[in-house]
């Protein structure tokens, strides 16, 4: 017990010494890292038709390619950063097997972010991809992570382990990533799709035996990183897809464990289709000096390619008007409804069954084996509407959605651009139908601002909504304003 009136007498705590901690972490951190292989990063040689290019050209190139704009985040002197590869061959002359897959697939030129990703991660430097999905960014880390884990100054079996590993939000993009993967056959590459619901034995049994690239959901590389199942020390390419959607599911501290593992001195990619405060944190914690190069704008937007149309309505006619739309639709036309809950999402879907209409529902509730099966399914056309939570909102590649429709508005504003995204790519267009109800008048004044940055048409009934919440929040402040303990005069 403690003696209060001689604290005296009371034994002391230890004191903590802070600089002896910091020592030992350092030398830890040495020790931890010490005998692995040296790293080669720079692969890159500049074409001279690359090279030739005046600095007019490369600004009118990046302005006329979705307006890229590009910076160098490193502190200190800039550098200079490479100019644009308008052609495969600027980049991949030396690199033969992969010009013949790019032949193969039928590619004719690359995307903007590809042009421009492809010359800064070659030279091994760290790398921001900002740009909406749908635009490549897929292929833009692959092809230098292929040359990158090749080119390597020791064998993969000295390796002890992957040399590359994609953390992918979700399921469907870390499979769809695999399937990017398996697109491309070069140098006798292993690739294996780590995620949550998927058969964990098999998985085990692959990775022990040996793969060089992972693709894998935070939570499942998690477990067996823990369990150690799987060496990330060897990792010497790593890529945050889609940044701002873990972000958003809670997996930063995920991420964190994982990252203690993996070699600081390796080549970070990360990409995203927004940049908030939060995946500029992650940035400036996991990238050491990199480049960003974004497509369009920072500012959020909706490709111009897809058509916006809002619709205030009642909650309670939103079914009515719902089946108006699908009554309307094509026999060509492909829907994806997006929905905020997933009771909403079976109650639609077996609404759509119950009149004969195919339909499929996707949300994560549902096995994984009947997630893949909707996808499927509706990829191939077997059905063409899919009902789904935001689960589909990021990373889903079916290039032949024409519309989407929004019967619950999502939680936020980025989530809208993701959704409404899933139309309107690989050069189509698309349409957007959104259902807004008095219950979401905090997102108005936003929504009326995509809008208009893409010169979409604005409903009466949309400003004046935005009208009333501004009028609230006025209000609201002034009464906590009167609200609050006056301080007395002091004499």
């Amino acid at each position: 017990t403690l003696d209060v009136r001689n604290p005296e007498t009371n034994p002391k705590k230890p004191v903590i010494n802070w600089i002896s901690l910091r020592e030992n972490k350092a030398k830890y951190e040495v020790m931890k890292w010490a005998g692995l292989p040296p790293i080669e990063k720079n692969f890159y040689e500049e074409s001279s038709r690359t090279a030739s290019m005046s600095q007019e050209e490369v600004e009118l190139w990046r302005k006329e390619n979705n307006n890229i704009t590009c910076d160098d985040l490193k502190e200190g002197e800039k550098r200079c950063i490479p100019n644009p590869a308008c052609k495969f061959e600027d980049v991949f002359e030396h690199y033969p097997d992969i010009m013949a897959n790019i032949r193969k697939v039928g590619f004719q030129k690359p995307t903007p972010i590809q042009s421009q990703a492809w010359p800064i991660l070659l030279q091994g430097i760290d790398l921001i991809g900002i740009a909406q999905t749908g635009t490549g960014k897929t292929l833009a880390y692959l092809m230098p992570g292929f040359i990158h884990l090749t080119s390597q100054p020791i064998s993969k079996d000295q390796r002890g382990g992957p040399g590359m590993l994609v953390l992918a939000p979700t399921r469907e993009l870390a499979l769809q990533v695999e399937a990017e993967c398996l697109k491309y056959v070069y140098k006798g590459i292993k690739s294996i799709c780590i995620y949550g619901g998927g058969d964990r034995k098999g998985q085990i049994n692959v990775v022990t035996k040996g793969v060089d690239i992972v693709i894998a959901t935070p939570g499942r590389l998690h477990d067996l990183q823990m369990n150690n199942f799987i060496n990330l020390k060897s990792i010497t390419y790593l890529v945050l897809d889609e940044a701002d959607r873990m972000l958003d599911m809670g997996f930063e501290p995920q991420i964190m464990k994982i990252l203690i593992d993996v070699r600081p001195d390796r080549q970070t990619v990360m990409t995203s289709a927004t940049w908030p405060d939060g995946v500029r944190r992650l940035a400036k914690s996991y990238l050491k000096n990199p480049m960003i190069v974004y497509v369009g704008t920072l500012d959020l937007a909706v490709s111009f390619w897809v058509e916006q149309r809002v619709v205030v309505i009642a909650e309670e006619e939103k079914k009515a008007f719902m089946q108006y739309f699908i009554d309307t639709m094509k026999p060509s036309d492909k829907v994806i409804i997006f929905v905020g809950k997933k009771l909403t999402a079976d109650d639609l879907a077996s609404d759509f069954s119950l009149q004969g209409v195919p339909v499929q529902s996707l949300h994560g509730s549902r096995e994984q084996c009947d997630r893949e099966q909707a996808l499927d399914d509706f990829k191939r056309g077997k059905v063409r509407i899919l009902v789904a939570t935001d689960l589909a909102s990021r990373g889903l590649d079916v290039h032949d959605i024409t519309h989407v429709f929004n019967f619950d508005f999502p939680r936020n504003i980025e989530e809208y651009v993701h959704r409404v995204g899933r139309t309107g790519r690989a050069g189509r267009t698309g349409k957007a139908v959104t259902l807004v109800t008095k219950n979401d008048w905090r997102v108005a004044s936003e929504l009326i601002e995509i809008l208009e940055r893409a010169n979409q048409v604005v409903p009466d009934g949309l400003i004046a909504m935005a009208e009333r919440y501004k009028q609230f929040q006025i209000r609201k402040e002034t009464e906590k304003d009167m609200r609050r303990p006056r301080r007395k005069p002091s004499k």
